[in-house]
């Protein structure tokens, strides 16, 4: 496909009058051209085209067309049949009444090339520089972030159906791919076997008999296996991304091509962050989290907060399911610094906060992170009985520790944790300790002096400064604006279908993200233009009468 960029056209003054006679006070789509003009150009997208071959669709029109359509949860085939048929979207693509459209597999090739070309932030970018110009984004300013699981668009298999349907993917692939060298290489079993999706009402009850049954499909694996890598195999069925699929999920499923095959117990199948849960999605991961079970993904989103402007989506990330939250501040911060939108606070859950990304933040970004830190885990700071650390005064400069009874440490052993990071091994002498007659709330330990393991210097302060910061008033004053976010993911599970991945996939889950933030941002900025205030927070009736009394 090629493309030959053209500016944006205006709108046929035919569409004008129809759609303002039809639509009087104008709908989402009409007031979001009238008063932030044209959203894309084709020249943003002409990376993404051939200078030479057909000519393709406008890729600004179709740019745009994915926008409304997650501002209205339609499917492709909708979204083509309102091109067609309505008259708003029109108006905001700027067509004549009479433009038959195009087909509907024309926006999933746009997508596919969005995500190939890595141009996914071309959607949400143009709107956030568009705000800018009107002042109503501001770097600098006050920031919040949240994320919230999503649901892969797969079935939720265990190990025993994950190898079956494993299986028929493969050999359904190589029906199409290679059927003549697939005809000559299959099993009689295999077409009772594997002709119907696999389910586990239909595998045996008996644990001997389901372990003899994944013996069986594991067989069935390495023999597609062994002849799909054998020399004389075609490049087709070789190079197949179906037969790696296979070879990948055996690998973890089972321990090595003995005869027969032995399937992995439990503890030795790799750790969530690797674990394959279904040949269609190789991305998807099971997880965990507050009591909630999902296999998919997380969504974190990332909006301003402040009163005299709307609250904007500036960032989304789409991660495994499996991905720690405070993994994610680094590359939150790295992609608002390349956009010069920075937030000067940063309001986040303490699923986002640890002594690393405290310092971090404030040293390489200028970012102040809000948000409560992990409470000292020792039981002498949980039971409130001791004396936890912060009872400890550290000279950094003499590498020294001093106790609540003025004893001096006696050694200070640099040395790295079980994650890898730089702590000081603190240890008391044995005689200041053993003769203490404060050693029941110091230490257990029978016969042991007291040991400090403390992060260096710079975290070790952040961290304390953080624990003390975030009891006093001024904290959780500052910090209960970081509620609203929660607003925004409920907004993004029941009016965008956030919760559920439409595709299959890491990336195109993540282009499905940022269309729904661009979707967001146009609805509240639409919004304040008609009531350019925030929302105020809603308060039940009996909650009123009881402040009011």
């Amino acid at each position: 496909m090629s493309l030959r960029a053209a500016p944006s056209a205006p709108i046929p003054a035919e569409t004008v009058r129809i759609a303002h006679a039809a639509f009087p006070k104008g709908t989402l789509c009409m007031q979001m051209h009238d008063t932030l003009g044209p959203l894309y150009e084709d020249a943003q997208f002409a990376a993404l085209f051939s200078s030479t071959g057909q000519p393709a669709e406008a890729p600004a029109r179709l740019a745009l067309v994915l926008v409304l359509q997650f501002a209205e949860g339609l499917s492709d085939r909708q979204a083509a049949d309102a091109v067609r048929g309505r008259i708003d979207w029109k108006y905001a693509l700027a067509l004549e009444l009479t433009d038959p459209g195009f087909d509907a597999s024309v926006l999933s090739e746009f997508r596919t090339r969005l995500i190939q070309g890595g141009a996914e932030h071309l959607l949400l970018e143009p709107l956030l520089r568009r705000l800018e110009e009107r002042d109503l984004l501001k770097a600098r300013r006050t920031q919040r972030t949240d994320s919230t699981h999503v649901l892969a668009a797969i079935r939720t298999l265990n190990r025993l159906e994950l190898v079956g349907e494993t299986m028929r993917y493969v050999l359904n692939r190589l029906a199409v791919a290679a059927p003549a060298w697939l005809q000559a290489h299959m099993q009689p079993a295999w077409g009772e076997r594997y002709s119907h999706r696999v389910e586990n009402d239909r595998f045996p009850k008996a644990d001997a008999d389901r372990q003899q049954l994944a013996t069986t499909i594991g067989a069935d694996g390495f023999a597609l296996l062994q002849a799909a890598y054998a020399p004389e195999a075609p490049p087709e069925v070789r190079d197949a991304p179906a037969v790696e699929v296979v070879r990948r999920i055996w690998l973890q499923q089972y321990y090595g091509g003995s005869n027969p095959p032995r399937w992995r117990h439990e503890p030795d199948v790799p750790p969530a962050a690797q674990l394959i849960h279904s040949p269609y999605d190789l991305d998807a991961r099971d997880s965990l989290q507050h009591g909630s079970a999902w296999v998919g993904y997380k969504a974190h989103a990332t909006e301003t907060c402040d009163d005299d402007t709307p609250h904007v989506i500036t960032h989304v990330e789409t991660t495994p399911a499996t991905t720690p939250d405070d993994n994610m501040l680094e590359p939150i911060h790295a992609a608002l610094a390349e956009q010069a939108l920075l937030p000067r606070d940063h309001l986040v859950d303490c699923g986002y906060t640890d002594a690393a990304t405290l310092v971090e933040s404030a040293q390489d970004y200028g970012v102040h992170i809000v948000g409560p830190v992990a409470a000292d885990p020792s039981w002498q700071a949980r039971e409130r009985t001791g004396y936890d650390q912060s009872a400890f005064t550290i000279d950094w400069e003499a590498h020294t520790a001093t106790c609540p009874h003025g004893k001096r440490s006696r050694k200070w052993q640099p040395d790295l944790d079980v994650a890898g990071q730089e702590v000081i091994q603190i240890r008391f002498a044995n005689k200041d300790c053993q003769a203490c007659p404060a050693r029941s709330a110091c230490t257990r330990a029978k016969s042991e002096p007291r040991t400090l393991t403390v992060r260096t210097q710079v975290y070790y302060e952040a961290l304390h400064a953080a624990r003390h910061d975030q009891t006093t008033a001024a904290f959780k004053a500052q910090y209960a604006t970081r509620a609203g976010i929660e607003s925004t993911l409920s907004q993004g599970v029941r009016a965008f279908d956030l919760r559920r991945s439409r595709y299959i996939g890491l990336a195109k889950t993540h282009l499905q993200h940022i269309l729904i933030a661009v979707g967001i941002n146009l609805k509240r900025v639409m919004a304040w233009y008609t009531h350019p205030q925030p929302t105020k927070p809603y308060v039940s009736p009996f909650t009123a009468l009881v402040s009011s009394g």
